[in-house]
């Protein structure tokens, strides 16, 4: 297990992590991910398994549609750096591309068909 440590563009929002080595991440074709265009991770963790700090009202919420996946973003610099997710309510998919030392580019991509969800 490796820690990860990640954070929003202009750091208001840091979080952290423990994980197998990510070598893999996945790309959503759903209204916002594809909007998004983030790298998001092929594992969810649960609240416990990540510590989010961020001053209060610093992390925004967006919802649409049936308001189950919760999209968070920093508030200062718009940046989304996880989400809560519609197939695992409650668990959280991390923003690859926030976590310090994780190179996107570098990562086999999975794509996943959440437009027919």
């Amino acid at each position: 297990m490796q820690t990860y440590n990640g954070s929003c563009h202009c750091g208001d929002v840091t979080f952290s992590f423990n994980s197998a080595t990510i070598t893999e991440g996945a790309r959503c074709n759903c209204s916002i991910c594809r909007r998004k265009g983030a790298v998001m991770s092929t594992f969810t963790l649960p609240p416990e398994q990540i510590n989010i700090e961020a001053e209060e009202d610093t992390l925004g919420l967006y919802q649409f549609d049936t308001k189950v996946a919760q999209h968070y973003f920093c508030k200062a610099c718009g940046i989304y750096p996880f989400h809560q997710t519609m197939s695992k309510p409650g668990e959280y998919r991390i923003n690859l591309g926030c976590l310090d030392g994780v190179d996107t580019e570098q990562l086999t991509i999975q794509l996943f068909d959440g437009k027919s969800i």
